[in-house]
C-alpha cells in the first residue's frame, strides 16, 4: 500500500524541503548565522580576549607585541596594525587613529547595533505594512484612497534624502512630541526614520494581494456568516499572506541595513559613543592608505550580510510560493486596476 508523499506532508514542510533543495540559499543562510553567532560573541571577546570595550580609549597607552613595547597610536597619530595573535588577542584587527579604540572588538559590537536597527526597522515596517495594507485592500473606497495616495507620495518621494534630512535634525536636537522624548544619539531615531519611510515597499505589494484574496469565495463565506470585518481581515486573509510577509521580512532587513548604513556613514544615522558598521566605515575612510581594512571589513561585513539576506528571501519566496512571481504581478495588475477605478470614482 503506497501513499503519495505530497498528501503526507503539509505546504509548510514542502516548503522547507523545497528550500532546503537550493544548496546555496543554505550556504548562505548558515553563512548569515555565523554573522548572527559572530555579533553576539562581542561582550565574550572584549571581556576575555580583548580585555576593552567598544568605546574605551587608548590613545597614549602601550602594549606588548612579541616581547616588545608598541604604541596603541603613535605620535604623528598612526594606529596600530592589525597583531593578529602576537598580542594575545588584543587588537586583532588593529586600532583606530581617533581614540585608539579596539577595532575587532567596534566590529562585533557595530554588528550588534547594525543588526538590531535592521531587524527591528523591518519589524515595525512589515507591521505597519500589514495594517495598511488590509485596511486599503479590504474596505477600498475613501479609506484606500487615502492610504494609497499616501503610499504613493512616500514612495515617489527621494527617500534617502529626506531620511538624511530628518536624520541630521534628530541627530541635532533629537525629539520631543508630548510625553515622546528621544535623545539625538538614540538608537531609535534610525529605526523610526527608516521603517516609515520603506512601508511603501511592503505595503502596496499586500494591498494588492488583499484587493486579489477579497474577491475569494472563502472571503464571502465568512462575511456571509456574520464574520466582523476584523476577524476577516486578521483570520481568514492575513494567513494568506503569510508567505508574502516572511518574504518581505527577509529582504527588508538587508534593506534596512543598507539604509542605516548609507545615513551612519554621513552622520544622520548611529551617533558616537554608539558604533555601527555605517560609522567604522566612515572612520576607515580617513586612514583608506595606510590602514584599508578599516573601512574594508566593516564594508565587507555589510555586503556579506546583505547579499545572504537578499539570496536567503529570494529563495524562501521560490520555496513558499513557486508560482509567487506570477502571483504577485496579478495582484500587482489588479491593484492598478482597482486604483485606476477608485481614482475615476472620486
Amino acid at each position: 500500500m503506497s501513499t503519495e508523499p505530497s498528501a503526507e506532508r503539509g505546504p509548510w514542510s514542502l516548503a522547507l524541503r523545497r528550500f532546503l533543495r537550493n544548496r546555496l540559499a543554505v550556504a548562505f543562510l548558515g553563512l548569515f548565522g555565523l554573522i548572527v553567532v559572530f555579533v553576539l560573541a562581542a561582550p565574550l571577546w572584549a571581556n576575555h580576549v580583548a580585555d576593552t570595550g567598544p568605546n574605551e580609549e587608548h590613545t597614549v597607552e602601550q602594549i606588548t607585541v612579541d616581547g616588545e613595547q608598541k604604541d596603541v597610536v603613535s605620535v604623528e597619530g598612526k594606529p596600530i596594525g592589525p597583531q593578529w595573535f602576537g598580542a594575545g588577542g588584543k587588537f586583532f584587527l588593529g586600532a583606530d587613529s581617533r581614540l585608539g579604540r579596539d577595532e575587532m572588538v567596534r566590529l562585533m559590537y557595530g554588528g550588534r547595533t547594525s543588526l538590531l536597527i535592521g531587524i527591528s526597522a523591518a519589524l515595525f515596517a512589515t507591521l505597519l505594512a500589514i495594517v495598511l495594507g488590509l485596511l486599503s485592500g479590504y474596505f477600498g473606497g475613501w479609506v484606500d484612497s487615502l492610504i494609497a495616495r499616501t503610499l504613493d507620495v512616500i514612495w515617489s518621494l527621494p527617500v534617502f534624502l529626506i531620511g538624511l534630512a530628518v536624520g541630521i535634525a534628530l541627530a541635532v536636537g533629537g525629539l520631543k512630541i508630548g510625553s515622546l522624548e528621544l535623545s539625538s544619539g538614540s538608537l531609535w531615531n534610525p529605526i523610526l526614520i527608516i521603517s516609515i519611510f520603506t512601508v511603501p515597499y511592503i505595503a502596496r505589494p499586500i494591498r494588492g494581494e488583499v484587493l486579489s484574496l477579497s474577491e475569494k469565495e472563502f472571503v464571502e463565506a465568512a462575511i456571509a456568516q456574520g464574520a466582523s470585518p476584523g476577524r476577516v481581515m486578521f483570520t481568514e486573509i492575513l494567513p494568506n499572506l503569510a508567505s508574502t510577509v516572511i518574504v518581505f521580512f527577509t529582504l527588508m532587513i538587508a534593506n534596512s541595513m543598507l539604509f542605516e548604513a548609507g545615513l551612519s556613514f554621513l552622520g544622520a544615522g548611529v551617533q558616537p559613543p554608539n558604533s555601527s558598521w555605517g560609522t567604522m566605515i566612515t572612520v576607515g575612510v580617513d586612514l583608506l592608505r595606510i590602514q584599508p581594512l578599516l573601512a574594508i571589513l566593516p564594508g565587507l561585513m555589510i555586503m556579506l550580510t546583505v547579499l545572504s539576506l537578499n539570496i536567503v528571501g529570494d529563495a524562501l519566496r521560490d520555496a513558499l510560493d513557486p508560482r509567487g512571481k506570477a502571483r504577485m504581478d496579478a495582484a500587482l495588475q489588479f491593484e492598478a486596476q482597482a486604483g485606476a477605478g477608485g481614482g475615476a470614482a472620486i
